[in-house]
């Protein structure tokens, strides 16, 4: 009986071991998955193990704050088209991702930040500064987007209806048609024009300056995520300790970029409300 006994306090002692062990691991608490886009020189970019950009920058700033280290993030790749998807499965816990912060997608996720405002603008030659000073200014000209974006199409409905339109796969090759001389300028969100011209451009490449939308780039999370306060306290910390400006600046470095007066953002109140 004394022998029984013994095995008996000896297996609930080996199973309370186990349990303490797998609490102490983590689990799938032990590290934090975050979505960026991986194609994206300058905001979010994949070169090998590497992860860059300054989506990556602010990511990698807040997920700090919230108690993970870089080695604790797991990168994964965010394309436009999956990311509500993506945090409705809960394959990701914070999306960074040039990921502008609408209605529509507000009726599915929820969104920390802003943590950047972007407008529309054009891309161009630096020989071309002071020529091409704006959407208005393309009349005749050839302007290069990617397949499926409707960014060219604006510029052609509101501003130069006899401007020439060029689709590329993706931006890079709207980059390398502008040095290669094929086309005039390109138009996308202006912080992603920076990257690619500091990416491509090589000093040759520069950003006009003259946005003409508002895009805000917000921190994609789950519906009734609590990560929502933490996310913004440190957004908000990023950019009184000069981090953000920082970011900012080395990842538009040599492009002549400047962000809008309407950065650095302001964070809202309420992560279901709008900027």
């Amino acid at each position: 009986m004394r022998k029984s006994r013994l095995t008996m306090v000896a297996g609930v002692l080996a199973v309370g071991a186990l349990a303490l062990a797998g609490c102490q691991s983590g689990g799938g608490d032990d590290g934090i998955t975050i979505g960026i886009k991986f194609d994206q020189p300058g905001l979010g970019f994949q070169d090998g193990s590497e992860y860059t950009g300054f989506d990556v920058d602010v990511a990698t700033y807040v997920a700090d704050k919230l108690g993970y280290s870089a080695d604790q993030i797991e990168w994964v790749e965010a394309i436009s088209a999956n990311r509500e998807t993506m945090l409705e499965n809960g394959q990701v816990d914070m999306i960074f991702a040039t990921y502008s912060i609408t209605d529509t997608r507000q009726e599915v996720v929820d969104f920390a930040g802003p943590y950047f405002i972007a407008g529309q603008d054009l891309l161009i030659r630096s020989e071309d500064a002071g020529t091409i000073t704006g959407p208005e200014t393309l009349n005749g000209l050839d302007l290069c987007s990617v397949s499926g974006s409707t960014s060219a199409q604006r510029v052609k409905d509101e501003f130069a209806e006899e401007v020439n339109l060029v689709e590329q796969p993706g931006y890079s090759q709207c980059a390398q048609f502008l040095l290669d001389g094929s086309v005039d300028a390109a138009t996308t969100d202006d912080i992603i024009l920076a990257g690619l011209a500091a990416s491509q451009g090589d000093g040759n490449l520069q950003v006009v300056g003259n946005p003409f939308s508002t895009e805000n780039y917000g921190v994609g999370i789950a519906e009734g995520s609590d990560l929502c306060e933490d996310i913004n306290a440190a957004i908000s910390e990023m950019i009184e300790d000069g981090s953000w400006e920082a970011a900012v600046t080395s990842n538009t470095e040599g492009t002549g970029y400047t962000a809008s007066d309407a950065n650095p953002p302001t964070v809202m109140a309420d992560c279901s409300g709008t900027p």
